[in-house]
């Protein structure tokens, strides 16, 4: 697979090395000479440049990715060039970094982005995963926030506790992924009970959350 990053921050520099190691033909974009003199690889083509002009796309080939993705640390310099890469290259997956998530709801279809991953917010989530019991926290948005991956840890009061997953009563569309049992990940039947302190992954229609919260948890206003 041809990928094209644009952002050779530390992130970008691993992703790129990582991805560049499982045999992925890898191109990194970068115009801060500190950042360049830190890439290292021989497999890697690095463009020096940066990755907002059409020109310096077009030098890294981004008409041939499969996919591209923009993990500058500016969320304009992001969208621009998610737009860019999906608009004016027809690049078939466009993923970009939100830095700040005040900015989130900008990183949708409109500007090319058919994913959008945001740091803080992934890290605040996984935060309140080692403190909070009782509530749902969205860990990943797919098919252009369509569809959330969420996650909760049951406890005493959850209302799945002791119901199998085919007796929950989930909205449509919706479905248990996994469960986590401690350091296990229980492979998920009809007939697998929920246990206090499960941890519960489901894929979820960005409308049914209320619906998904109340199967497993319960009606908040009665906790």
């Amino acid at each position: 697979m041809r990928i094209v990053i644009a952002g050779a921050g530390g992130v970008g520099r691993y992703l790129a090395a990582e991805l560049a190691g499982r045999g992925h033909d890898m191109t990194l974009i970068e115009r801060k000479a500190e950042a360049l003199a830190k890439i290292a690889g021989a497999e890697i083509t690095v463009v020096d440049g940066d990755a907002c002009s059409p020109a310096v796309l077009e030098e890294a080939a981004v008409r041939d990715a499969d996919v591209v993705v923009a993990l500058t640390g500016d969320d304009e310099d992001n969208l621009v060039i998610s737009l860019l890469a999906k608009e004016e290259f027809a690049v078939p997956r466009v993923l970009a970094r939100v830095n700040y998530p005040t900015n989130e709801w900008l990183f949708d279809a409109s500007w090319g982005v058919d994913l959008a991953v945001s740091p803080p917010h992934l890290l605040t989530a996984l935060v309140e995963e080692e403190v909070l019991s009782g509530d749902l926290i969205s860990l990943l948005k797919l098919q252009r926030g369509e569809i959330e991956l969420l996650e909760v840890r049951l406890d005493a009061d959850s209302v799945g506790v002791g119901m199998r997953v085919d007796a929950l009563d989930l909205p449509t569309d919706s479905a248990i992924v996994a469960i986590v049992r401690g350091t296990r990940v229980l492979p998920v039947r009809g007939t697998t009970p929920l246990a206090e302190d499960d941890e519960v992954l489901a894929l979820v229609p960005g409308g049914a959350l209320d619906a998904v919260r109340r199967a497993l948890i319960g009606d908040p206003r009665r906790r």
